[in-house]
């Protein structure tokens, strides 16, 4: 397996384009490899769980991330295109309070790997999406934070031509001054 890999403006966060081959049957590409990821990536992670997720068009889920068990993530979509966000929440990185973005999606079958440190969403722009990830560590739901999406300092600009549909968890989000960071 071969990867392209590419950095967002955020230090560590990566883009990974993956090998594929296709033709008029259809295509495949190995969606993980240990060895690859670590060699593409030069960090040598250990993933414990997987998670799927199935959101409709517009549905905004984030800014995620879990203080304590902090959780890298490997980031896809399976179906359907959204734009997938990161906020790094690291007091020493000269990024910190800075975000990126980047669309994945089915077509482009890249992936993200976002370390431990970042808070983490996405808007489905597709009339749905089908989201999968890989984290480093387990959810702990007494650990789990989340960064106000529209925080006014933070700024993202998300490619919102509607309001989003958010869960109860992301309307009570902090604001970025009240956010738990990382030291």
């Amino acid at each position: 397996m071969t990867y392209h890999v590419t950095s967002l403006s955020l230090p560590d966060v990566l883009i990974l384009e993956p090998q594929v081959f296709g033709d008029a049957r259809g295509f495949f590409f190995e969606s993980y490899n240990a060895r690859d990821f670590a060699s593409a990536t030069g960090c040598d992670v250990v993933f414990v769980q997987d998670n799927h997720s199935r959101s409709a068009r517009g549905v905004l889920r984030g800014m995620h991330y879990q203080i304590t068990h902090s959780q890298g993530k490997l980031v896809r979509v399976t179906s359907g295109t959204v734009f997938d966000v990161v906020v790094d929440l690291r007091r020493a990185s000269p990024s910190f309070g800075q975000w990126d973005g980047v669309m994945l999606s089915d077509d482009n079958k890249r992936q993200l790997w976002i370390p431990p440190g970042f808070a983490h969403g996405f808007v489905t722009l597709s009339d749905h999406a089908e989201f999968l990830y890989k984290t480093t560590d387990y959810w702990y739901p007494e650990h789990e934070r989340s960064l106000l999406w529209n925080d006014p300092t933070v700024a993202i600009e998300w490619p919102l031509d509607v309001p989003p549909q958010l869960a109860a968890k992301d309307l009570s989000g902090l604001p970025w001054a009240d956010a738990a960071k990382f030291d």
